[in-house]
């Protein structure tokens, strides 16, 4: 291992070679910055990754011809790349993308990653993003890191010794923070309805965003709860410290918020340094619908763009537009359906566009849409206007059910449409 300048760093990378990039709030962005600044340098670099926080300078149209991103998950600043045919989208489930690198199926020459320095045993920690880092460093021919005391040393599976890694810089940049979400009254109410289904003493999958941080609020009068989640924000930190959030419940990592990537404040990056009961995990792990099944009384709340009168859940794209990725909702879907006492729930808004002007549960997917989860793993959507069992109900039933929580100034053109198909 050697430490040098960012610009010797990532000299060795040549036209055509393969690079993947660790996630999120762990974006290495002086390795990135001087990777682009060699721009001229360089044709057809393929650039893997999932959501990068930051600029993404890589993505901009006038690196086309130097950079070629495969987004295994898009971000906001990779929207506009992918669908206007500058970058490709790879739908796959975040559980199985170490997989696509220990397989060979991706093969890789390089990874850059940001980690803490080495303690005295040689040993650096991947903060807040242990996602699929381990294969990636494992596949990899070269691994280039930047050696970061700004980023926090979480504990866990997290870890990875000097002699894994090839070349280092010295830089001090703290991870981007996310802000917290503004709640409205539509996601308090999704949030309300939420908690009333959460028994104490449940596991929880929460993720970003105004709905899980209004449900996080909302769980105040709970007790003893636990959470196996791919991520989690402040919302879980304000929960920990309130007592409502314990862990001691868990038949399995009892005691450990476990997850696999953290996005959020300087308070949630405090929070996590150094704090034994934070264990990160690869997403082979959190994600293992087997793992996530074996935890009693599993709750996993995961979000749609739109939901037919079927149950079919749309979650990567508006249309044939690209928007975000498989992610991990079908992982959590399915594992915590089949968890003991487990309860597994879309939630969203039941309507889109200035003044609600779109229905969210739609009669029929509209063209180009993609089903993240099928309508059979599909029981619990949650609306600002209630409750929809779906489990072990009939398309009439489910029809029913749905159009009960859409917002009721859409009801009766969904009931019209419905009754095309279905005898309501």
């Amino acid at each position: 291992m050697r430490i040098v300048s960012p610009e010797e760093a990532v000299a060795g990378i040549k036209s055509r070679d393969q690079v993947y990039i660790q996630m999120a709030a762990a974006t290495p962005t002086v390795l990135l910055d001087a990777l682009v600044g060699r721009a001229d340098e360089l044709s057809d670099v393929g650039v893997t990754h999932l959501h990068l926080e930051g600029p993404g300078p890589h993505l901009r149209p006038e690196m086309a011809p130097h950079f070629r991103h495969r987004a295994l998950f898009i971000g906001p600043n990779a929207r506009e790349a992918v669908n206007s045919g500058r970058a490709d989208f790879v739908p796959v489930f975040f559980s199985d993308i170490p997989a696509l690198f220990r397989s060979g199926a991706y093969p890789l020459d390089a990874v850059l990653a940001n980690v803490t320095p080495p303690d005295e045993h040689g040993y650096c920690s991947l903060g807040v993003s242990v996602e699929a880092m381990h294969a990636a460093i494992d596949a990899a021919k070269t691994v280039i890191v930047q050696f970061n005391p700004s980023i926090p040393r979480t504990l866990g599976e997290s870890f990875i010794h000097v002699s894994q890694i090839d070349l280092a810089v010295e830089a001090d940049v703290p991870p981007f923070e996310s802000p917290r979400p503004e709640i409205g009254p539509v996601e308090r109410q999704i949030g309300a309805f939420i908690a009333e289904l959460v028994p104490n003493g449940a596991t929880l999958q929460l993720g970003i965003g105004a709905i899980p941080a209004a449900t996080a609020e909302l769980l105040t009068h709970k007790c003893n709860l636990g959470v196996h989640t791919e991520m989690f924000t402040d919302a879980v930190v304000d929960l920990v410290e309130a007592g409502v959030v314990t862990c001691d419940r868990k038949v399995r990592n009892r005691g450990k918020l476990v997850a696999t990537f953290l996005m959020g404040t300087s308070r949630l990056f405090r929070f996590v340094n150094d704090n034994p009961m934070v264990e990160m995990r690869p997403v082979e792990f959190t994600n293992d619908t087997h793992v996530i099944r074996s935890l009693p009384n599993m709750v996993a709340i995961n979000s749609a763009i739109e939901v037919d009168l079927s149950g079919q859940v749309v979650a990567d794209s508006i249309g044939h537009r690209m928007y975000s990725g498989v992610g991990g909702q079908m992982d959590f879907i399915r594992g915590a359906a089949l968890a003991p006492g487990g309860r597994a729930i879309i939630a969203m808004p039941s309507t889109a566009g200035k003044d609600g002007a779109q229905s969210r549960i739609v009669p029929s997917l509209r063209e180009g849409a993609g089903v993240v989860t099928t309508r059979a793993h599909v029981r619990t959507v949650v609306t600002e206007w209630g409750v929809a069992e779906l489990w072990g109900k009939s398309l009439r039933e489910r029809a029913k059910a749905l159009i009960a929580v859409a917002h009721p100034h859409h009801r009766d053109a969904l009931t019209a449409e419905a009754r095309r198909y279905y005898e309501l």
